[in-house]
């Protein structure tokens, strides 16, 4: 089955995606603001959840057009996936069919705050997707063939987030690959060695402007079509 999207129409439908984010993190830290409550920095725009809807209703329709029921695919409600390390983990879209995990997506975001987070985040999609293998090779997800995994990062484009960063020092150099990097690049290899190293099935980054919610892949490697036209090739194949 060939992919039912133009590149034009992904496009947009990012693009929407991206102004709900914005426009919702906006909402949050008025209504934070109207109640006297106060996040640290950025914190107050996405703690209130659900900002990424968008992306996730998206990936539930790629996923439809691959032949799945909307009620086999779960990201607005909770559906616990189980973990070797952990009991649980609520995936931010599953989808499964006759009681068994055919997919698992996590989406994340980010937006200021780079220098805090990039190690937290990085840390924690490793320790993600470990967990996730471990529970497959476990047979706790009640299939034989390995599972669809995908991890989606929608990063905010500033002067903060596109600069070179320079490195702290130490005896023990760093890989040359993240030399004079920004955090936007640092994401690019993130994401790409997590594919590299079969972590995740499908990784895709994906930056935006606040002002404008204009919206770009974060490098070839990575770029969104790719990412759903995996999502989609796998399910269509289980359909």
């Amino acid at each position: 089955m060939d992919f039912p999207y133009t590149d034009v129409e992904i496009g947009k439908k990012l693009a929407d995606a991206a102004a709900f984010y914005w426009r919702t993190r906006r909402r949050q830290v008025a209504a934070q603001e109207k109640r006297g409550v106060s996040d640290a920095g950025t914190r107050g725009q996405v703690t209130g959840g659900r900002h990424l809807d968008a992306f996730a209703k998206l990936i539930q329709e790629i996923c439809i057009k691959a032949g799945f029921k909307k009620s086999e695919i779960f990201f607005d409600r909770e559906v616990p996936v189980p973990g070797y390390y952990r009991p649980q983990k609520n995936w931010d879209v599953v989808v499964i069919r006759d009681g068994k995990l055919v997919a698992a997506v996590e989406l994340k975001s980010q937006s200021g705050s780079f220098g805090n987070n990039f190690n937290n985040r990085s840390e924690e999609v490793l320790g993600v997707s470990r967990d996730f293998w471990v529970a497959y090779r476990e047979r706790a997800f009640g299939v034989t063939e390995a599972p669809w995994l995908g991890y989606f990062f929608f990063l905010e484009e500033s002067p903060d987030s596109d600069k070179p960063v320079s490195l702290a020092k130490s005896p023990l150099a760093p890989l040359a690959v993240f030399q004079e990097t920004s955090y936007i690049r640092r994401y690019e290899i993130l994401c790409e060695r997590l594919v590299l190293e079969r972590d995740y099935t499908a990784t895709a980054l994906v930056v935006s402007d606040k002002a404008t919610a204009s919206v770009r892949d974060g490098g070839a490697a990575v770029g969104a079509m790719k990412f759903f036209k995996s999502l989609y090739s796998h399910l269509a194949a289980q359909a």
